[in-house]
């Protein structure tokens, strides 16, 4: 399920560095306490809240012994998990670092909610986050009070769902399409309230964050889908065939090993800053894109864009406003192009967009598109004197185009590279086409 391991919350009472994000704070020796009265308020009365319901729920439900050997499968099947995905769960929590990181203990808590009665699922959810606590990269105690009390939250209302639709049958499920729709209803509780919880504590401990950030992207959201869903397979299987439970943990092991892959790929082509692809892996696509515009002998573009000083916004206002323009520069750049076009960071305030199927033409008039969306953007940066709004950013753009500019990436590269040279060198804030080159009587083959 989501977890708060990547909260920052703003410090008081600390000096700030210019490399440290503005508004947000690390942990301290003082933990929880030194985080702004809100953020202190929120986290107890989760904890609180989730603290009064595992009081409240102690006799509420008369427990079998069944029930006693379900919590006691469930719990070792948990362990068995946390063990056995132990060093893939911390290559993902690295891997995921700065970014909201989910992870796949819902099969077991989910399956715990839908079948055991609330003392017992609470008891299995506290357990499952210890043994993850101790043996995974540990947290500080209040971020792992509170992942546990969302968690506890989130049993409550899947609790609450399949009570108000089968209170004959719970703890359990009814069977048949009732039944479908009962542990879908709770499943959407379930998540809904962890999520939620979760989201609200980064909101707050982050006020300089966007919403779109702190909701986290949705592929992960699949995952706790996908945890979900397996843990209505283990409640399943634990009715009418326990022993099968062990055939899904190989299942969730191969998927822990999926995600960790796709976890590692994204990373390896993908800029940290702004999300856009980094420079080796547009040199791969842009020489696999140029290969098969000389196989359909159709034409390709390049668009290479440097903002012009942005230094100054370095100087003036901080590294970390200047992060905020980069990443505004790449959201701009996203909405300009079309979607089969790569748009790439080569590092520092250097761009390049790859344009498959274009001519001349056309990659001159996208360069342009994009010089005036640039000169038209106003940024709202975060400074040391507070937020302000810049605007007056402009950019020196320079495109060529295969075949009129060259036949190698190494030559289109190279023209772009000089035509933005020349814009710079004119004066800045304009779009320059790089002239088209004598063709070769033996040109070389396209390629990297």
């Amino acid at each position: 399920m989501s977890s708060i391991r990547h909260w920052r919350f703003r410090r008081r009472h600390r000096r700030r560095t210019d490399t440290e994000r503005p508004g947000a704070w690390r942990p301290s020796r003082w933990g929880l306490w030194s985080a702004p009265p809100v953020v202190i308020g929120y986290v107890l009365a989760v904890d609180l809240s989730a603290f009064v319901l595992l009081i409240a729920t102690v006799r509420a439900i008369d427990i079998r012994v069944q029930d006693w050997v379900w919590l006691g499968m469930l719990a070792i099947g948990s362990a068995i998990h946390i063990e056995a995905a132990r060093g893939i769960e911390r290559l993902r929590e690295v891997a995921a670092e700065g970014v909201p990181y989910v992870n796949l203990k819902g099969m077991w808590t989910f399956a715990g909610v839908l079948v055991l009665p609330p003392p017992l699922a609470f008891a299995l959810i506290a357990l499952t986050y210890t043994h993850s606590w101790f043996r995974l990269r540990r947290v500080t105690s209040y971020r792992w009070f509170f992942s546990a009390a969302t968690i506890v939250l989130a049993g409550a209302a899947a609790a609450v769902s399949l009570v108000s639709l089968s209170p004959d049958t719970y703890p359990g499920y009814p069977p048949g399409p009732l039944g479908l729709v009962a542990v879908t209803v709770a499943g959407l509780a379930y998540w809904f309230v962890n999520y939620a919880l979760v989201v609200g504590a980064v909101l707050l401990s982050n006020p300089d964050s966007t919403a779109q950030k702190a909701l986290g992207r949705l592929s992960d959201q699949l995952i706790v889908a996908g945890s979900l869903g397996l843990g209505v397979a283990t409640a399943s299987l634990l009715r009418h065939e326990p022993w099968t439970v062990v055939v899904l943990l190989l299942t969730i092991l191969g998927l822990h090993r999926a995600l960790l892959v796709g976890q590692f790929q994204t990373a390896a082509r993908t800029d940290p800053q702004t999300g856009l692809a980094n420079s080796v892996f547009w040199h791969e696509m842009a020489g696999k894109e140029l290969a098969r515009a000389a196989r359909t002998q159709t034409s390709l573009g390049i668009v290479f864009l440097d903002l012009d000083h942005f230094k100054t916004v370095n100087d003036t206002n901080g590294h970390p406003a200047g992060d905020q323009v980069l990443k505004a520069i790449a959201d701009e750049l996203r909405r300009e192009v079309r979607t089969d076009d790569l748009v790439g960071r080569f590092g520092g305030e250097e761009f390049a967009v790859l344009l498959p199927n274009t001519d001349p033409k056309d990659t001159t008039a996208t360069g342009e598109r994009i010089r005036h969306r640039i000169e038209a953007l106003t940024v709202t940066i975060t400074t040391p004197r507070g937020q302000t709004a810049l605007d007056g950013l402009t950019c020196s753009v320079g495109t060529a185009t295969y075949p009129t500019c060259g036949t190698t990436l190494e030559e289109l590269i190279l023209a772009a590279d000089t035509a933005t040279y020349v814009a710079k060198q004119a004066g800045r804030n304009r779009v320059v086409t790089a002239p088209a080159t004598e063709p070769a009587d033996d040109s070389p083959t396209p390629g990297n």
